[in-house]
């Protein structure tokens, strides 16, 4: 059948009785170009020439491209800034990592593989630039910045039909062994904020440690975003060094708690600074966001003079998140006001701070199951 052709592996001796793959090709004349495919059987080869034939007549698909990587790279750039492609979970790019992963590529990748037609990469010359960046010296994490836009953009090439074969998969990439994130107990917690001088700061770190926000989204957050009387923070937007103020979009806008611990400092500054509506909180007027390595040279001055060791406003995100766990928080909750994706993601960064171990979870079947056989 025409667009059918059986691949057969080399040494193959059975032709026509082996098990070898099928490959299924559909012409697409707009482009000039095919599109191809394998599959195990001949039955799902034909099926999905079937399928693609359909598709390349409504136009839901296109041929292979005959575009080098540098091309796709630039096309798939310019889509994520304008929006029009968005992350795994429909989310738009945030500018910072659009501007992470064109660096990325253009230092690691593109030097090496940017002349090449996209559909003439495989996994080998893939994997042949993984092993020149380790020969390289480079960190694990550096060189998974690298391969993570790449991923994003085989994988939207090939479920348009524009790559037959995503050559990202399978790549075997150095792990990330990250070390364990400074925590700080409530107790520390406490005498980190105590040690500050300026009222101003005091609540800025509070609004880090007590409510988790992230350093863009505290620079962001404006008076008419906190509720006192419902006691509520309302994170609705973020601060990018080049954009600008940035909209937290779609389910990553969230409600999160004042408890009384960050109430106190919060109202002190509001009515020190008299700031209202839409005044950002903290910053120099109201109208310019604090500068991140102005606030982190003071805090450092005062927690040495206080001997106490430096924390980041990451690090009072995660401190804010172990404290939650702490007071016996549900983890779905959790990870509402953390802002995450979806609970796996709290799950697999903070996992290991959940209560509970292998004796009690014992302990706890061996009481349900006593209290359910004694009621029969």
């Amino acid at each position: 059948m025409a667009g059918l052709t059986q691949r057969h592996s080399t040494g193959c001796s059975q032709r026509g009785r082996c098990d070898c793959a099928w490959q299924a090709s559909a012409f697409d004349a707009a482009t000039g170009t095919k599109i191809r495919k394998q599959f195990p059987t001949r039955a799902a080869a034909k099926a999905w020439r079937q399928d693609a034939l359909v598709s390349l007549r409504k136009g839901e698909i296109t041929g292979q491209t005959t575009d080098t990587l540098s091309a796709v790279v630039e096309a798939w750039l310019g889509g994520a800034r304008r929006g029009e492609i968005r992350t795994r979970s429909g989310d738009p790019y945030k500018p910072s990592a659009i501007r992470a992963y064109e660096q990325a590529l253009r230092l690691r990748v593109l030097p090496r593989l940017g002349p090449r037609r996209l559909s003439e990469i495989r996994r080998a010359h893939l994997q042949d630039v993984v092993d020149q960046l380790v020969a390289e010296g480079l960190s694990a994490s550096t060189i998974q910045m690298a391969v993570v836009p790449l991923k994003a953009i085989c994988r939207r090439e090939t479920s348009r039909g524009s790559l037959a074969v995503n050559p990202t998969v399978g790549l075997e990439l150095p792990a990330v062994r990250g070390g364990r994130d400074r925590i700080a107990d409530p107790v520390e917690a406490a005498r980190l904020l105590e040690a500050l001088p300026r009222l101003t700061d005091r609540a800025l770190w509070a609004v880090a440690m007590y409510a988790g926000l992230r350093r863009g989204e505290i620079r962001a957050l404006r008076v008419n975003s906190i509720d006192l009387k419902a006691g509520l923070v309302y994170v609705e937007r973020g601060w990018d060094d080049i954009e600008g103020e940035i909209e937290t979009k779609g389910k990553l806008k969230r409600r999160v708690p004042i408890p009384s611990a960050l109430r106190e400092p919060l109202l002190a500054h509001l009515m020190r600074s008299g700031r209202r509506g839409d005044d950002l909180v903290f910053g120099t007027d109201g109208q310019a966001p604090f500068c991140p390595r102005s606030l982190t040279d003071r805090a450092d001055e005062a927690w040495k003079s206080a001997k106490l060791k430096r924390i980041t406003l990451h690090e009072c995100r995660h401190t804010f998140a172990s404290l939650m766990i702490a007071a016996e928080v549900n983890a779905k909750a959790l990870s509402t006001y953390m802002g995450h994706a979806n609970i796996a993601i709290t799950m697999d960064r903070y996992g290991h701070l959940m209560p509970g171990n292998e004796e009690q979870a014992a302990g706890l079947l061996d009481a349900y199951l006593a209290s359910a056989t004694a009621v029969s």
